[in-house]
């Protein structure tokens, strides 16, 4: 069965599709009467507009792209609920897409969303993206493109984010106020911003304080395994470095795979050594002992991200000039039994 058109409705009641049109839209100038007997007429023959032929006319889709890490990630899944609850708020509809930190996926998944004309894209870039001509490529089509999260610095568009290197400075100088010396770093991968940004904010904390910094305690979890690699390299830090006191991990996560290591070894927290995390995911309230962690502002970061990208798409709409913003989120320490 074909889809009902306008023309139906206006064959059924004699008068024009324009009248329809304009009746189906509220016009003014088309009687109460008339606008009622098209909508009734409408329901009944279960008509649905043709978003296709709309989104040619208002050359607008009202819907934006997101692509994330990865989905199943307590951070990003809490992003991702701010993005949805302010883009329906705004009337956009959101297509979510996982680059499963991988380079190539993302670049595929920024041509899809190209493909789909969405109006806006968000994203949040994977461990293995370093150069930025794809990223490039799609501002240059005038495309609005709004980074959050894991951002590339030399990339020229408007980005939310946190001060990932003064939390973890605060993190670290929380742990060295406590009266921990020999304090491991499992950082994150070598590429992404965020990962940097928090190995240098451990280091910069300790050489404030007079603790000389040893490359030897510092663990590079790059797989994207962050449990496992939490736990595997516990077991090579205990071995080499016997008077190891505290860790701070580059995720949660991470610090889940020490906990789990500590725990199977009778190796006792806080007393024995204190671990401190990042991103304060659910499960850092609920495991034994709970674990500290850096409180990320997750949903306020998917709201604001989605406020400024809608903004700059009808910027883009309205011909008005676009200035890019860096909005920095606060954020705090949720401080627990683990330290």
């Amino acid at each position: 069965m074909k889809p009902i058109t306008l023309k139906d409705i206006a064959h059924e009641l004699n008068i024009s599709v324009t009248t329809v049109s304009k009746a189906l839209k509220g016009y003014s100038d088309v009687s109460r009467v008339t606008k009622k007997a098209v909508k009734k007429m409408a329901k009944k023959l279960n008509y649905t507009p043709n978003s296709v032929a709309v989104n040619l006319r208002t050359q607008e889709t009202k819907t934006i792209g997101v692509i994330i890490p990865a989905i199943v990630h307590h951070f990003f899944s809490n992003v991702i609920d701010g993005i949805i609850k302010e883009a329906k708020k705004q009337g956009y509809l959101v297509i979510t897409l996982q680059s499963n930190e991988k380079l190539e996926f993302e670049k595929k998944q920024l041509k899809l969303l190209q493909q789909h004309r969405v109006d806006g894209i968000l994203i949040s870039l994977s461990n293995e993206t370093y150069q930025f001509d794809h990223i490039n490529a799609i501002l240059q089509k005038n495309i609005p493109l709004v980074m959050f999260d894991k951002i590339g610095k030399l990339v020229n568009c408007s980005k939310i984010l946190i001060d990932d290197k003064q939390a973890a400075y605060e993190a670290v100088s929380y742990l060295i106020d406590k009266g921990y010396k020999k304090i491991a770093h499992f950082r994150g991968a070598l590429k992404p911003q965020n990962s940097i940004d928090r190995f240098l904010g451990y280091k910069k904390a300790l050489q404030d304080n007079g603790i000389e910094y040893d490359q030897s305690l510092v663990y590079i979890c790059d797989n994207n395994d962050d449990f496992n690699n939490g736990y595997k390299y516990a077991k090579k830090m205990f071995e080499q470095h016997k008077n190891v006191d505290a860790v701070f991990t580059v995720t949660d996560v991470v610090a889940y795979g020490i906990l789990k290591y500590c725990n199977e070894n009778n190796i006792k927290i806080p007393d024995d050594i204190a671990i401190f995390g990042f991103s304060n995911w659910f499960m850092s309230s609920i495991v034994t002992p709970k674990i500290s962690s850096v409180i990320q502002p997750s949903f306020e970061m998917g709201k604001k991200a989605t406020k400024l990208l809608i903004k700059e798409i009808k910027n883009k709409k309205s011909k008005t000039p676009v200035t890019f913003k860096k909005v920095v989120l606060p954020t705090s320490l949720a401080i627990r039994e683990s330290t």
